[in-house]
């Protein structure tokens, strides 16, 4: 072992103290950060390399603390947390605010017609598949039937909804119409991240103590984690969607829009862009990634198992996914 860096650094958790929220916060910014969806898979597995090092006590000659909290951050912003598996470039969060910016912003700008909001609805929630399966938590996979079935299932459920919604809305005001895709976003996420990550609710996911120690699965614990993705998920979409319409509502009554109507889309995007970039982090700061809940609420074989073996403890710890 060389350098100056002392080897006892816990880089397992994150930099911030995350039973605050903001300790979360500032963990979020840095896992949404869009700019690392630019880094090369040279500088993706350097990022790796230097990480488990690390952990097996190997230091380079010149390492600083804050190239190895980098380097954990752009490790944890590409790799799964469960599996390590390298995961998909568009599922991950650093890819959130540039993809849903455009999705949403196009999504809120050609609502009027069934076409258009048969489209971006289906281009929406099919992102929104591969996010919610590329950020599930555990590392029991998929199969390739019980993946497509998912997929349909969840974007089929998602787009009647918005169709339905949008139905419903024919002869309201254009303000309240320009809501419509907000509301069919808030209802999709509720079949869509359930849906995507059914696995975990039928055979459930990891539960570990404090020390990350793996005590079982429990499909109570999966059940906590995917109510906190889908409540947050909500709360992610609603700045970017509430606030932006009646700033365009005002917009296209002016001249400049009347003589521009081409630049509705990218004001749109634009307005939608600024208000994911603090929405996202802030809104996964909701919750601990690393979620407890009480070993009492856990199921009873579970229970049973966990008091005979750690007949102390009193929370048991999961990843409760993204």
């Amino acid at each position: 072992m060389s350098g100056e860096l002392p080897p006892n650094i816990n880089i397992k958790e994150p930099r911030w103290d995350q039973s605050t929220f903001v300790g979360r916060a500032n963990h979020f910014f840095t896992v949404t950060d869009p700019r690392n969806i630019l880094l090369t898979n040279e500088q993706l597995e350097n990022a790796r390399k230097v990480v488990h090092d690390y952990r097996q006590g190997i230091i380079p000659a010149g390492l600083t603390e804050n190239e190895l909290w980098r380097a954990k951050y752009v490790y944890d912003s590409a790799f799964h947390p469960d599996t390590g598996e390298k995961m998909t470039l568009i599922g991950r969060m650093s890819a959130q605010v540039p993809m849903n910016m455009t999705i949403t912003g196009c999504m809120m700008t050609f609502y009027r017609t069934t076409p258009a909001v048969l489209f971006w609805q289906w281009i929406n929630q099919s992102f929104n598949a591969v996010v919610n399966y590329t950020n599930r938590s555990g590392d029991a996979p998929l199969t390739v039937n019980e993946l497509g079935t998912a997929y349909v299932s969840a974007t089929t459920g998602a787009v009647a909804t918005a169709l339905g919604l949008n139905a419903l809305t024919k002869h309201v005001s254009p303000l309240i119409g320009r809501f419509v895709p907000f509301a069919a976003v808030a209802a999709a996420n509720c079949i869509n991240i359930p849906l995507m990550r059914q696995r975990e609710l039928k055979v459930g996911i990891p539960v570990t103590d404090e020390n990350g120690t793996r005590l079982g699965e429990s499909t109570k614990a999966a059940k906590q984690a995917i109510t906190q993705v889908v409540i947050s998920r909500i709360l992610m979409a609603a700045p970017g969607m509430a606030i932006p319409p009646f700033i365009m509502n005002t917009l296209e009554k002016k001249a400049f829009l009347k003589r521009f109507p081409w630049m509705s889309a990218p004001i749109q995007v634009t307005l939608v862009g600024f208000c994911l970039v603090f929405a996202t982090p802030l809104c996964c700061a909701l919750f601990p990634q690393k979620s407890s809940m009480p070993v009492t609420s856990l199921e009873d074989e579970l229970q049973a198992s966990i008091q005979r073996s750690h007949p102390e403890l009193r929370h048991v710890y999961f990843n409760k996914g993204l």
